[in-house]
């Protein structure tokens, strides 16, 4: 458990709230570690049933920045978001994840992993890897595409551009959009439905729909991961961390 991360129990639903609004809740390693756990402990609870993930003003701004220039750096290798993609990758129960303001990097491609997305129409969701010298991770590279189809996906990886909560749930990233201040209570309606539901009929559905994908999602998110820390020690990678710290402290 970490500050920064909430457990919140609500009869059979289990919600997981960012917690460090000051920095739009961007993930560190202790985030996702507990987020990890979060799911690992939910996944053998039979009393839960279903598992929200959700922020506050703000879903997340993605991986902290200083983490991945210490990284690239020869500090810790982001083996902590790894193992939160792992773990949401395999998670048997239904994901429901509400999306408000920021959703970067990290905060759009858990997405995919997710049973039911609710996003606000004005949230602004983005996948900027290779503006921050960087590639697709959680495997994005794969599942994206399949979601949105080639065109999209392809642009928005390789440009990074940013889309809005609205044209996600457009294009099938999202299973609705609505005001912001009904994502909470729509994406609850969601979870609390499928908690609802027999859980032995929902899991063996939820294993039944992700299994035929499951060889290329494991192959795709292994190459991501090597190629992901491979590019975190590139000049390219290094120059635009410093840039950006640099301009930030100007």
């Amino acid at each position: 458990m970490t500050e920064h991360l909430l457990h919140e129990r609500d009869g059979a639903v289990l919600t997981l709230r960012l917690n460090r609004p000051d920095k739009k809740n961007a993930l560190t390693g202790a985030m996702y570690t507990s987020m990890a756990e979060g799911l690992r402990a939910a996944a053998t609870d039979d009393s839960i049933r279903a598992v929200m993930i959700a922020g506050g003003s703000d879903f997340t701004a993605g991986n902290d920045l200083a983490d991945f220039a210490k990284a690239g750096s020869g500090g810790p290798r982001p083996g902590a978001a790894f193992e939160f993609l792992q773990a949401i990758r395999v998670f048997p129960k239904p994901v429901v994840a509400g999306v408000r303001g920021v959703a970067i990097g990290i905060g759009t491609t858990m997405l995919l992993h997710c049973d039911a997305v609710v996003t606000a129409r004005d949230a602004k969701l983005q996948m900027p890897f290779a503006r921050l010298g960087l590639v697709p991770e959680g495997g994005s590279s794969v599942l994206l595409a399949r979601r949105v189809g080639q065109a999209r996906a392809s642009w928005w990886l390789l440009s990074g551009e940013a889309f809005s909560g609205a044209t996600a749930a457009e294009a099938g990233l999202a299973l609705e959009s609505v005001d912001d201040g009904a994502v909470e209570a729509t994406a609850r309606r969601y979870a609390d439905q499928l908690a609802a539901l027999p859980p032995g009929a929902v899991a063996e559905s939820k294993r039944l729909l992700r299994e035929p994908l499951m060889p290329m999602l494991e192959a795709a998110m292994d190459a991501e991961r090597v190629a992901f820390s491979a590019r975190l020690q590139t000049p390219e990678a290094q120059a635009i961390f410093a840039s950006f710290f640099a301009k930030k402290a100007g």
